[in-house]
């Protein structure tokens, strides 16, 4: 005989299946952009409980008050150079630091961004710090649905929803609410990889000019087209690459190739300093391993270099090895199955940007930030359907994101550490 807990027990269970089955059928039938502004809100709640949590114990600082409100604490750093650029432009002449080399200015920090936060500004009436957020929260939005769309064209339904979480709980979201560009940067390398993928070319020219003068990175967007017209031509007999798509492809690339290297020749004409904003990128450098000239895949062997002597007490060649194994690490990656899945143009994409960060980025703590526009990992991550699984990498993407804000936005004594 069955007693009357048991049945008791039975209906609770048998309820909670109905109304577990009720929700999912309810989710299941929401607009796909609803459910995606649902995860991106949720991101940025819990970016905003983290954010106030670092306020709660921030001291006083150079920008900021001890306990700052959240619209200051989230325009310190290079939200400060950028506030500079929009309210005060370029200089047209440059400091020359005790080194005898050209010090540390705003020509580091493309006007795309700044621009787009003054005209909000001018249209609105909004302070510098609230407009800055506002369109990094815009931009963030906008990148959140698309690369949805983006991981469609690639993922079933679940797992570019579990996607777009991780994108949006990425340990770096916090840039998709603060006074960076990032934000509009990944929106528009978002739409640059959507628009390929669907072979719009035309359409990606305007998008692939404004990102080049939002954020460096124009020759890794250049190097990853040029590759991609490689591909296709090489596959034309399985893909037909007709002479429409094939102009739109070249005249891409030979915009991207062009806006890339377009900043640096107006910073040289502006200041009458040939190579100024090659010189203005290595002043950062230059706090760690001093004034060195810039020789393309030889910046990750320096820093190995400096970070295992200088921080581990080891031998240079020990990081050296490091490096080496990284670069093979990342090849690797690129063929596992989860990433094969992504696509050959996300892949090249991958690639490039790798390539890129090789030959020019100087490892070090805003590493973390600049590896954003690796975002298409995400759908790779997210392939697994075990819902633990699922569940734990939300919550190591949160710890983080905690350890990413601690680490590098949040500011302490004699801090080394710029996001």
């Amino acid at each position: 005989m069955v007693d009357g807990r048991t049945v008791t027990a039975i209906r609770f269970r048998r309820d909670v299946a109905r109304q577990s089955t009720g929700l999912a059928l309810f989710a299941k039938r929401l607009p796909w952009w609803l459910k995606v502004t649902l995860i991106f809100l949720l991101g940025r709640a819990i970016t905003t409980a983290l954010l106030y949590w670092m306020i709660a114990i921030e001291g006083a600082n150079p920008w900021t008050v001890a306990h700052p409100g959240y619209l200051d604490f989230a325009n310190i750093w290079d939200g400060r150079w950028y506030e500079i650029v929009a309210l005060a432009g370029y200089p047209d002449t440059l400091t020359v630091g005790y080194s005898g080399h050209i010090a540390q200015n705003a020509w580091a920090f493309l006007p795309g961004y700044p621009a787009v936060v003054r005209g909000v500004m001018s249209a609105t009436g909004l302070s510098w710090q609230a407009a800055a957020v506002g369109v990094s929260v815009v931009f963030g939005y906008a990148a959140t649905l698309l690369f949805f769309k983006l991981m469609r064209l690639r993922l079933n339904p679940s797992t570019a929803l579990h996607a777009t979480l991780l994108f949006c709980v990425t340990p770096v979201s916090a840039l998709f609410q603060v006074a960076y560009a990032e934000s509009m940067y990944t929106f528009l390398l978002v739409a640059l990889l959507y628009l390929v993928l669907r072979r719009r070319y035309w359409w990606s020219i305007p998008v692939i000019v404004i990102a080049a003068f939002t954020r460096p990175g124009g020759l890794a967007v250049a190097l990853f087209l040029g590759l991609h017209v490689a591909v296709r031509f090489w596959r034309r007999r399985r893909e037909p690459f007709g002479a429409t798509q094939i102009a739109g492809s070249l005249l891409a690339t030979a915009f991207a190739l062009t806006s890339g290297v377009a900043w640096p020749l107006i910073a040289s004409w502006v200041t009458g300093i040939p190579g100024a904003y090659m010189q203005t990128e290595l002043a950062w450098r230059a706090s760690y391993i001093g004034w060195v000239e810039l020789t393309p895949f030889t910046s990750w062997f320096q820093a190995a270099g400096w970070w295992f002597t200088v921080w581990l007490g080891l031998s240079a060649w020990v990081g050296w090895v490091v490096v080496g194994l990284l670069v093979v690490l990342f090849a690797t990656v690129l063929f596992l199955p989860s990433v094969v899945r992504l696509g050959t143009d996300i892949r090249l994409w991958l690639a490039a940007y790798a390539a890129y960060l090789l030959a020019v980025w100087f490892p070090q703590s805003s590493t973390f930030r600049v590896l954003l526009p690796m975002f298409p990992l995400a759908g790779a991550i997210a392939q697994p359907r075990s819902v633990w699984y699922r569940l734990g990498m939300v919550v190591a993407s949160v710890a983080g994101q905690l350890g990413w804000l601690l680490l590098c936005w949040t500011i302490g004594a004699n801090d080394w550490s710029p996001p």
